[in-house]
């Protein structure tokens, strides 16, 4: 019992003692200047006997208030991977995504391989002993992630690895997007706190190409062009040209045409930007504007021939009009000429063409320029030639090929369950020519009640029809005789034109005889 009571008393005095030494030697020698001087060298000594390389991305770096886009494409690179892989997992809504992006939770480890080279990625969390203001969200925690691999392999990481880690990571994180369209904003509202240029709205339209009332053969040549384009960054390098397309929809309203837009946006997971021209004031604005815009987006012009007097031949056509018609004062004409100029819109012709195929065009990539318009003759030539509205698409009336598909979308009816009243609609389309847009058929199939069956739904459109038949004569009839009005009173307007003439010239005849 003695000696375990001298054992006890020795031990407590040696911690005592111990205690006593690291106390003194704490304060004389503080501990971060020890790992000041012995860290650098630990770290050269492990070195020697470590075969791995280790890479560190921090969550923010460089800009305070900003996450690190690097960070950003290492998670959607990851988390292809993760949901499969990893044991546990983390489920974040990055703003942005159009869903939850599953990526590893803190401290968890997955492996990857790449040209025959296996890495480790870690998910680290580092927690702050400061106290001191942040702007950092959650300042007291700092997560980054670490890529640990042979040193061996450093040249293939560094140079195509990495690579190739941010562009799938971009691509992943561009399709898990959230799609907007965007609409410009008047320029008085580009300043201040939380202005921009564009304001936007998700994206949400389902229009496909599958819904398109178009014939099957037009709508394929059309996927296909959209994914050529889309595929070939390296070919519009090549040959010189700025990596955008240009598309002209043209068409009676009704044909489909926003319906076609969204159907690409659609196909090819791209953004819209509405653009509405009456808005911008000047070149240099519309310039600002199409600064602004992101890759993989479709920069719409809608009704192109009413946004803006763009065309000689509608000026020339103003100009006329002004001097056929009543004989306004000249000075109040020069006052509305220059109100209106101080009104409308100063974007010229040039502007525009500089915008959609000038120096301008190249600002960016992977752009798809569309305009449409109800009336293609008003357009001027050199705003529609090849290489700016690259490939014109026509918007035309419902065929019988567009019809089955609507019958098939709106009631489920096919042309063997349903042969007669088929019959009688190809009759009406095809041996009467009788023109209906696709919104108009589509209103007439559409089931406005419960009660309504497809076969009364067809048999409203085959009326539909003969209505729009008894119409479009009476339409013919109107405009013969609009027209042959309009002959008689230009004749009766020459006719005493020309009894005023020979009045005056007798007039002028019996005063000098006089």
């Amino acid at each position: 019992m003695g000696t375990m009571s001298e054992v006890w008393t020795n031990t407590g005095s040696a911690l005592a003692s111990l205690v006593f030494i690291y106390t003194i030697f704490e304060r004389f020698f503080p501990a971060h200047r020890l790992r000041e001087h012995f860290e650098p060298l630990a770290q050269r000594l492990v070195g020697l006997v470590y075969p791995y390389l280790q890479i560190t991305f921090h969550e923010y770096s460089g800009q305070r208030f900003k996450r690190s886009d690097v960070y950003d494409a290492i998670q959607s690179y990851l988390s292809k991977d993760s949901s499969s892989r990893a044991k546990k997992l983390t489920a974040n809504r990055v703003k942005g995504n159009n869903s939850i992006v599953l990526s590893m939770d803190d401290h968890e480890e997955i492996t990857d391989e790449f040209e025959g080279v296996k890495v480790w990625w870690q998910a680290k969390k580092h927690q702050s002993e400061s106290r001191s203001i942040s702007f950092y969200p959650k300042a007291e925690e700092s997560r980054f992630y670490m890529l640990k691999f042979h040193r061996c392999d450093r040249q293939v990481i560094t140079e195509r690895y990495l690579d190739h880690v941010m562009r799938e990571g971009k691509i992943v994180g561009v399709k898990n997007r959230e799609r907007k369209l965007y609409s410009n904003n008047p320029s008085e509202n580009w300043s201040g706190y939380k202005q921009t240029k564009w304001s936007h709205v998700t994206f949400e339209h389902p229009a496909t190409f599958d819904t398109l009332a178009m014939e099957d053969k037009k709508k394929e040549e059309i996927k296909n062009d959209l994914i050529k384009f889309s595929k070939s960054k390296d070919y519009y390098k090549k040959i010189g040209k700025a990596w955008k397309r240009g598309y002209l929809l043209f068409g009676p309203p009704g044909t489909g045409k926003s319906t076609m837009i969204a159907a690409m946006a659609n196909f090819l997971e791209y953004d819209v930007y509405d653009l509405e021209l009456t808005t911008v004031k000047d070149n240099t604005e519309l310039r600002r504007l199409l600064i602004e815009t992101s890759v993989k987006s479709i920069i719409v012009i809608e009704d192109i021939d009413c946004s803006l007097d763009l065309t000689g031949q509608r000026k020339q056509k103003e100009e006329e009009e002004e001097e056929d018609g009543d004989e306004t004062n000249p000075i109040e004409k020069q006052l509305k000429k220059e109100k209106g100029e101080n009104k409308g819109s100063k974007v010229t012709l040039s502007g525009l063409l500089n915008f959609i195929d000038g120096l301008w065009s190249s600002c960016g990539g992977e752009r798809i320029i569309v305009f449409t318009t109800n009336f293609i003759d008003k357009l001027d030539p050199a705003l529609i030639r090849k290489g700016r509205m690259d490939k014109r698409i026509e918007m035309s009336y419902c065929g019988l090929e567009a019809f089955k598909l609507l019958a098939k979308n709106y009631l489920d009816a096919k042309e063997e369950d349903d042969s007669e009243l088929f019959d009688e609609i190809k009759r009406l389309l095809e041996v009467e020519e009788i023109k209906m847009t696709p919104a108009d058929v589509g209103e007439n199939l559409l089931k406005r009640s419960e009660v309504e069956t497809k076969e009364f739904c067809l048999k409203r459109l085959i009326e539909a029809l003969k209505e729009e038949k008894e119409e479009a004569k009476r339409r013919i009839e109107d405009e013969e005789k609009k027209k042959k009005e309009e002959e008689d009173t230009k004749r009766k307007k020459r006719e005493e034109k020309k009894t005023k003439s020979e009045e005056k010239e007798q007039n002028g005849i019996a005063t000098k005889e006089v």
